[in-house]
Formats: C-alpha cells, sequence, structure tokens
C-alpha cells in the first residue's frame, strides 16, 4: 500500500538545515527515485520528506575559477539544454541524454543522482572519472566530499545524516580528453547493464596518456574506479596492443555479479569490449 509519510517544505537553505538538524529526513528533488519508495514497489518508504523544490540556492550551473558549477537542483534536461555545458563539457550532456526518459530528465536532479548512490547511476562513473568534488552541508557548516570518497558501500555515501548534497563543482581541464558509454537493455527507459567513463590527458596523438582516470558503474556495489587498469594505461599510448592489454586488464580487474538485468559474465565482457573500443578509437584503429 502506498504511504503518505509527511513533508516539510523549506523556504531557503538555512531553514532546510534546520530542519534536518532537528529530525534527518529523506530529501526530494525530482522524486523520480523516491516515489517508487513511497509506493512500496522498491525498498521501505521515507518516516519523513523534505521537499527542496523551493531553494533556489540549489539550482544554475556557471563556470568560477576553471570549474564547472551545478546545482544540487540541477535537471538532466537543463544540463543537456546548456550552452555552457556544451561549450565546457559537452560530455556531460551527452550523459544526461541517457538517464530515463524526456519525462525523467525533465523532473530527475544531479543531486538526487548523487545522493541516491545507486551502483548503477548513470551520471556517476563521470564524476568520478572527471574528479569532481560534492559539495554538501548541513546546520554545522559546510564541507567538500572528492567523488572518489563519496560513495562508500552499496547505496551508501559519505553524507551525514542531517548533510544535504549542495553542489557539484568539475574542473575543466584543456588537455583532458573524456569518454562516455551507458549499455542497457534499450536506448530509453532502461537501468544500466554497463556504464563507463574514460578521462585521460594527452598533448597529442602521438602522445603517451597522462592522469588517466577510468571509472564504472553497474559492476560492484557503487560506482568505481577501476585503479588497476588506470595504472596500465598511464605513460601508454593508444595502439592496438594497448587496446589488448586494457581490456585484459579491465576483464581481470572488476567483480561483477548476475541479477535480473544482466549476467557476471556479459558485464565482464562488454565493458572490456567498450574500454577496447575506445581506445581504439582515440587511437585512429
Amino acid at each position: 500500500m502506498p504511504v503518505e509519510p509527511p513533508v516539510e517544505t523549506p523556504r531557503d537553505l538555512a531553514e532546510a538545515f534546520r530542519l534536518m538538524a532537528l529530525s534527518p529526513r529523506t530529501p526530494i528533488a525530482g522524486g523520480t527515485d523516491l516515489m517508487v519508495r513511497i509506493t512500496g514497489e522498491i525498498g521501505s518508504p521515507p518516516d519523513q520528506v523534505l521537499d527542496l523544490s523551493r531553494l533556489e540556492e540549489l539550482r544554475g550551473i556557471a563556470l568560477e575559477d576553471g570549474r564547472l558549477t551545478l546545482g544540487a537542483l540541477t535537471t538532466y534536461a537543463e544540463i543537456r539544454r546548456s550552452g555552457l555545458v556544451a561549450r565546457s563539457l559537452p560530455v556531460l550532456a551527452e550523459a544526461a541524454a541517457t538517464v530515463g526518459a524526456v519525462q525523467i530528465q525533465n523532473r530527475g536532479t544531479l543531486g538526487g543522482n548523487i545522493a541516491n548512490a545507486s551502483p548503477a547511476g548513470d551520471t556517476l562513473p563521470l564524476l568520478l572519472a572527471l574528479e569532481a568534488v560534492i559539495e554538501v552541508g548541513g546546520a554545522r557548516g559546510e564541507r567538500s566530499i572528492p567523488a572518489d570518497q563519496f560513495w562508500i558501500a552499496y547505496r551508501t555515501t559519505a553524507l551525514a545524516p542531517d548533510e544535504l548534497v549542495l553542489r557539484v563543482r568539475i574542473p575543466l581541464v584543456e588537455a583532458r580528453q573524456v569518454r562516455f558509454r551507458k549499455v542497457g537493455t534499450r536506448r530509453a527507459q532502461a537501468i544500466s547493464k554497463v556504464v563507463l567513463a574514460l578521462a585521460w590527458e594527452q598533448a597529442d596523438r602521438k602522445d603517451r596518456w597522462s592522469h588517466v582516470r577510468l571509472a564504472l558503474g553497474s559492476v560492484a556495489d557503487r560506482p568505481i574506479r577501476a585503479r588497476s587498469t588506470e595504472l596500465y594505461l598511464e605513460g601508454s599510448r593508444a595502439t592496438l596492443e594497448t587496446a589488448d592489454g586494457a581490456a585484459e586488464t579491465v576483464a581481470a580487474e572488476i567483480r561483477p555479479i548476475d541479477d535480473v538485468r544482466s549476467t557476471a559474465d556479459y558485464r565482464r565482457q562488454v565493458t572490456a569490449r567498450i574500454l577496447h573500443r575506445i581506445i581504439r578509437d582515440a587511437g585512429g584503429w
């Protein structure tokens, strides 16, 4: 049976912090995940809900000090439409376009995807690969958490019970190349079977790769960095031999599971093949 938990709607961030300090509540932004919980279909319903819809402080996309800053209430549709995102980080708009379908993109928010902490969260591997910083806050103040320290276990984050996700800051690096790929049953309205984001720095096609970051979703209990594969790729060139070795390395590194959406073997093979293709394409093979 659906439940109707009590809902508080703060008028500003200070009031939201005060309410969270009094008694931790489950935040609702777009509600694309929370509403499923409220109906009782997945997980247990929340006891209390905090409606963030009036918090204008959590909206907006800006370029600040060489970083792209996105408020937690920024929707996927806003990311897709943003000229600033298109110019500075088009791969983020590419990732936003893979989330659900148009209806979900109009409601779902970047902060919601982050706080929901699903291993299959479409944008989360990209934030890991881009070394994003997630800014959170509460009545005790604000703090910054690097993305690779934010998701700590299955659907568990580094957020304290009285904290909210406020914004995301993504450093923009001129020499950085980024690739993103999601594999699902369909092109839309599909939970991911594999999500992969690969970032590296390279002066030109012949130069060796540096600062390699490879992040994956749906292959572990949380979004992860494939650190052994990163080490393999660091200092390499995009050759067929590199592609072969990286594919073997990532297939050995990850520990996916069998579930209703896919098998562990499928996820392992697809992850390796996607990475192989990206490296080949980068080298012009």
